[in-house]
């Protein structure tokens, strides 16, 4: 692994390998015992989304292994006023050790890899947001002792978060679901690709999604640059909401997952939110400890 692009990229071995880092480096954490696998090394932070968890725990996390993290917004750098990001990817690879970059286009990303000579670090685009869906599987882990065979159900937009939770789910042979307006579903290779590869299904029917799901998650209904269809998203996407009805009808230990920040009462009602919260707040503190994980393993020395 060279990079952290999407999660369709990764093999199972991936996956597993920053999953079981990402533990050790959480025990190591609690436990006081740290080690500073990454000292005197440096990541960039391109920032053309704002972000709370993201920004944090990579800045945190960096700080924790003994590397430093430089904010870098796009108003800061030349890309914002028209450099090529292939120059700026070649720019950054003489003076950085590693980049994380939070945009639109997965083109960007994809185009800082190829042109860089640095590993690339995903931390979302409009396509993907596979940091995201790794901390979810680390806390599904932890929560459940295993992966493989259970149900994961998604509901609301077919957006990043729907394509990233499908690509980690068949890729650690979980069942997926998804309940999603018509014309609002995930990207259409990601499902053919998960038909052709796991138990998935995508359907507007909610309660047929839930059923015997041993996870349910969701997310906002309009995501950032989609602010100017929020009102007719409230519309359209009423009655996609985890409720009691939508958990009455998953399994009696399901765990509710959200990735955060939270439209109370939209996506789901505040009485779920609350009776799930310590899954959910383990899922965010999760971004740190995978997010560190994945760092470790694209930037560390070999001899560290």
């Amino acid at each position: 692994m060279r990079h952290l692009l999407k999660l369709i990229d990764l093999n199972d071995d991936d996956i597993t390998d920053i999953l079981n880092l990402a533990d050790q480096l959480k025990y190591e954490k609690k436990n006081n015992l740290s080690k500073k696998y990454l000292e005197g090394k440096k990541l960039g932070m391109i920032f053309q989304k704002s972000s709370t968890r993201t920004r944090v725990s990579f800045e945190a996390g960096m700080y924790e292994l003994g590397g430093h993290a430089l904010f870098l917004s796009a108003n800061d750098l030349q890309i914002g006023r028209g450099e090529p990001i292939q120059d700026t990817a070649r720019v950054l690879s003489r003076y950085l050790d590693g980049i994380m970059i939070r945009t639109y286009e997965q083109e960007e990303v994809e185009a800082l890899a190829r042109y860089g000579s640095i590993p690339v670090i995903n931390g979302l685009t409009d396509f993907e947001h596979p940091c995201q869906v790794l901390a979810d599987l680390m806390t599904i882990r932890e929560f459940k002792g295993s992966l493989e065979g259970l149900k994961i159900c998604y509901i609301g937009d077919g957006n990043n978060m729907a394509n990233s939770l499908i690509a980690g789910a068949v890729k650690t042979k979980m069942n997926i679901s998804i309940a999603c307006p018509k014309g609002y579903e995930p990207d259409a290779d990601i499902m053919k690709w998960a038909a052709d590869n796991s138990n998935f299904i995508c359907t507007t029917d909610i309660l047929k999604a839930a059923k015997d799901a041993d996870v349910l998650y969701t997310d906002v209904w309009a995501s950032m640059g989609q602010e100017s269809e929020a009102q007719i998203r409230k519309s359209v996407f009423k009655s996609f909401q985890i409720n009691d009805d939508v958990v009455a009808v998953a399994k009696p230990d399901v765990m509710v997952l959200h990735c955060l920040p939270a439209h109370r009462n939209e996506e789901i009602t505040d009485k779920v939110f609350e009776e799930h919260a310590k899954e959910i707040f383990e899922q965010a503190e999760n971004r740190l400890h995978v997010q560190k994980a994945v760092m470790v393993l694209l930037m560390k020395d070999d001899d560290a």
